[in-house]
């Protein structure tokens, strides 16, 4: 069995050729004792492929770069597979340069070589093979083209000996004194390897940037974006979709499953119908709006523009004491806070990365989605996306304030700079997009068949019972701890007792607020809720979901990630802010109202 390592830079099309080579015969978990994914697959029988994290070098900075030492170190890699830029060999070298001291045979995978040749640059993969002392293979990932030949290399595996000359000259003068001397000897290798067919040739990615980062331009086309997407997911697709599924819910199957279960006991009923369907059936309405709005969120990842936004918000971010590379983990946020919080880790210094964790929770998790929807959808029909849109953006100025709160207070250190790559832009693969979109569904769907299946018949229970059996839900044990609870939320405009315990169960996971509801209110929410909330006390709530304790799995990643002290006060200062900005929020629109 042959173990292969791919490694490469970010950004050169590594996660697609990983794809291609293994297909669906691949495992994903974590790299032990750390958060960073770990990624396996087998190309055959004989060659088994470990994805190693996307690293710039190997100066053992950042836990990708450990954890990539560190395999490439132990004894259980035969061969090295380094993918590259073709059209940017000068910088994606260095790291090749450093891969050549593990003493490994490596092949050196060009992806991007139509790229190189739009650009104009010409390379020749005999002398570069011959004076790197490496098997070059050029590739075109994103068309699949030239893979097969490398999956026949592979599958013979005859190469290895020829490529393993330990004793070649190339590494008796490979320790150089300094990064400059390495760059300048990767020039003179490809100033023998490289001709130029034109001079000054402009690239479509080139052409592209004057538009979407120009100082004039950027910001406004950055909003426009933000604006079709919310339009897209919540008025064309999405939400039109999702209110299908709920007609189809609440209009066919439960009368029908009323129907099925019209002989048996009326506890049983409630249990299904109330518990189980209202629970788990009051969040799955929501999965086409979560399907089309991780579709544009991963067509602007796969398109290369998610970068430029990080470069755009650099100047805005350092305001908070970040660099702009905090932006990623933050736009990741929006997704969901677990691989957000996570993904701090790739930066580089201790205060970006706490400081970075405590705000991603601030950022309006897809989780909280279906809460914003319902409860908009009933008391602001035809104005969802703006009070959807408006909880995303309280999101984020809420964060940019609790930043340069704690860059005065608790994060008092000097900034980080700011480095990074600007991918070339494309267009992004229907399969990709595919997949991707569906990995966050499945993710979805796996929570409502797990957390919110298990929340839901837990509130069903506590909801229909006390010491004495079973009972109506004002006797009952969820309304004894709403009661007990709900007096601390009169100043914000939602104390019934009921909210308060959507809130508490919410905290094991965001959807299960609207699980929560369905199941202790009973009938269809849409109609319910009217009832229950004034358009202020709505949007207090709303605030209060948008801002506080994050779900138990994020406060298990940020106690594995920074420590349990850090966990707790990211629970309490969450807690705190939410009742205050929820409370400016309700007193403040009451007394708006009252004047006028």
């Amino acid at each position: 069995m042959i173990t292969a390592a791919l490694i490469g830079n970010p950004n050169v099309g590594k996660t697609t050729l990983f794809n291609l080579l293994t297909g669906s015969n691949q495992h994903v978990g974590n790299w032990p004792g750390v958060t960073v994914e770990k990624k396996e697959g087998f190309i055959s029988e004989n060659v088994k492929l470990v994805d190693l994290p996307g690293i710039y070098a190997m100066d053992t900075y950042s836990n990708e770069e450990k954890i990539s030492k560190a395999f490439l170190e132990s004894g259980d890699v035969d061969l090295i597979l380094n993918i590259v830029d073709a059209s940017n060999l000068q910088r994606n070298l260095y790291l090749t340069m450093q891969l050549k001291e593990f003493n490994k045979p490596i092949v050196l995978i060009l992806n991007m070589v139509d790229v190189a040749e739009s650009k104009g640059v010409k390379i020749d993969y005999d002398k570069l093979s011959k004076l790197l002392n490496v098997l070059v293979v050029p590739i075109i990932a994103a068309k699949g083209k030239g893979v097969d030949k490398l999956e026949e290399l592979l599958a013979k595996g005859d190469f290895l000996e020829t490529y393993n000359d330990n004793n070649s000259h190339y590494y008796n003068i490979l320790h150089f004194k300094s990064e400059a001397e390495t760059y300048k000897y990767i020039e003179e290798i490809l100033s023998q390897c490289l001709t130029y067919t034109s001079e000054n040739t402009t690239t479509i990615s080139e052409k592209l940037d004057k538009i979407f980062i120009n100082k004039f331009l950027a910001y406004p086309i950055f909003l426009a974006i933000i604006y079709f997407i919310f339009q897209f997911t919540f008025s064309w697709v999405g939400q039109p979709l999702a209110d299908l599924l709920d007609r189809g819910v609440n209009d066919w199957l439960v009368p029908h499953i009323q129907m099925v279960l019209s002989g048996t006991s009326n506890w049983f009923k409630s249990f299904i119908v109330d518990g189980i369907i209202g629970g788990v059936g009051s969040v799955i309405v929501f999965l086409p709006v979560i399907l089309t709005l991780f579709l544009c969120i991963s067509f602007l990842e796969d398109s290369g523009y998610m970068a430029r936004v990080a470069f755009l918000m650099d100047k805005i971010i350092r305001k908070m004491g970040l660099s702009g590379k905090a932006f990623i983990p933050l736009i990741i946020g929006f997704g969901c806070s677990v691989p957000g919080v996570m993904s701090t880790r790739t930066l580089e210094s201790e205060k970006d990365r706490k400081m970075t964790a405590l705000l991603v929770p601030l950022m309006s998790c897809n989780a909280r989605l279906p809460v914003y929807l319902i409860i908009a959808g009933a008391l602001f029909k035809g104005h969802e996306s703006i009070v959807v849109a408006s909880l995303y953006a309280l999101g984020i100025i809420v964060a940019f304030l609790v930043g340069i709160l704690f860059k005065n207070t608790i994060f008092k250190k000097d900034d980080e700079p700011f480095i990074i790559e600007l991918p070339e832009y494309k267009l992004p693969e229907v399969k990709s997009l595919a997949i991707h979109t569906w990995e966050k569904g499945k993710g979805f769907l796996r929570k409502a068949g797990t957390i919110i299946f298990s929340v839901s018949i837990i509130v069903w229970v506590l909801s229909n019972f006390n010491f004495s059996g079973m009972t109506e839900i004002n006797s009952s044990f969820i309304a004894a701890i709403g009661k007990f609870i709900s007096p601390i939320f009169i100043p914000l405009g939602f104390a019934s007792w009921q909210n308060t315990v959507a809130l508490l169960t919410g905290i094991m996971a965001k959807e299960v607020v609207v699980g929560t509801m369905g199941v202790i209110y009973g009938g269809n929410l849409t109609k319910v809720l009217p009832t229950v909330f004034t358009p202020l006390s709505a949007i207090s709530f709303l605030v209060f979901v948008l801002l506080y304790t994050p779900c138990i799995s994020l406060i298990a990643t940020m106690k594995k990630e920074y420590g349990g002290k850090m966990a707790i006060f990211s629970v309490i200062y969450q807690l705190v802010l939410a009742w205050i900005v929820s409370f400016i929020v309700f007193n403040g629109g009451s007394l708006i109202l009252r004047i006028f």
